[in-house]
């Protein structure tokens, strides 16, 4: 069989765990800088907090009070979040560009193989580029999220566990608004795609009025999608509202803090807040992603 007609196994193996094995390397290096990054910045509260107080402490005049160690402290964990922060954003472009470039082949070798028309072909090497976006910027966010609130509540327990505990009522809304928004979702992703599949060959009717009709029936899946995601926006901030609420009573009402305490509290309490709140956008890119999976794996699609 003639070397251009050999099917090679990798492309019709276009997935997640395809581009993990392949790349893995770089992408541990990658994510390993995102965990040290963001472990030094969640601690930072707690020892910017103890800082507050051995300030305060040292103004009063109390006796055998200092402030050089919590500075000390709170200076190296600045300088490590910001120093591996400033690494990072150089190694990943270097480590997701090379893995742009191989999906971006491997989309090519299978459009060939397949027979697909320019326009599909150029599409999906498009829409491939999500899994780009997905392991460059929604991987390292889904760490940082998962860092911002476990280390939050970690944070908030070593304070008063009633305050943790009050903060774990998220838990449920989360789990109902990501069961009824991906069921939802994933039908309308799969829409978007298939028209982005047709963009080329819209333009290449050279018709101003069938490109604006393209466009127009692209934005109403879009429009719902961004509708989805308002709704289970809105309804996670209520929730958020009324924990918030709760802590600040626990906080402020029944614990004897110092200053520095109730820095820290707000702090992992905010931290907790909007790091909750930006689940919903990955759940739109995780939805995404999994119909380019499909579509990529697809012979016949």
């Amino acid at each position: 069989m003639p070397r251009a007609a050999q099917r090679d196994p990798r492309v019709s193996n276009i997935n997640l765990s395809d581009i993990v094995k392949q790349f893995r390397k770089g992408i541990i290096i990658a994510l390993s800088l995102v965990v040290v990054e963001h472990v030094a910045w969640i601690i930072e509260p707690t020892l910017f907090g103890n800082l507050i107080d051995a300030t305060i402490d040292k103004l009063k005049g109390t006796d055998g009070s200092s402030y050089i160690l919590p500075l000390s402290l709170w200076v190296g964990a600045f300088l490590v979040n910001s120093g591996v922060g400033t690494a990072r954003r150089s190694v990943d472009q270097r480590i997701y560009l090379n893995m742009f470039t191989e999906i971006a082949t491997r989309v090519s070798s299978a459009a060939v193989q397949r027979k697909l028309n320019v326009s599909q072909t150029a599409a999906r090497a498009q829409l491939s580029r999500e899994f780009i976006t997905f392991f460059q910027y929604r991987i390292p966010e889904i760490g940082e999220q998962v860092i911002a609130i476990g280390g939050a509540l970690i944070g908030l327990m070593f304070f008063d566990y009633r305050i943790a505990v009050s903060c774990l009522f998220v838990v449920a809304p989360l789990l109902i608004v990501n069961r009824f928004y991906t069921k939802s979702v994933v039908s309308l992703q799969k829409r978007v795609h298939d028209s982005v599949e047709e963009t080329y060959e819209v333009f290449a009717t050279k018709d101003p009025e069938k490109v604006r009709e393209y466009f127009a029936a692209l934005a109403l899946p879009q429009q719902r999608i961004a509708d989805w995601g308002a709704v289970s926006f809105g309804l996670l901030r209520l929730v958020l509202l009324g924990i918030f609420l709760v802590v600040l009573y626990i906080s402020l009402d029944l614990d004897d803090f110092t200053t520095g305490a109730i820095y820290s509290i707000v702090a992992y309490l905010w931290t907790f807040v909007t790091s909750s709140e930006y689940l919903p956008e990955l759940l739109e890119s995780w939805t995404s992603l999994k119909d380019i999976s499909r579509r990529l794996r697809s012979e016949h699609v």
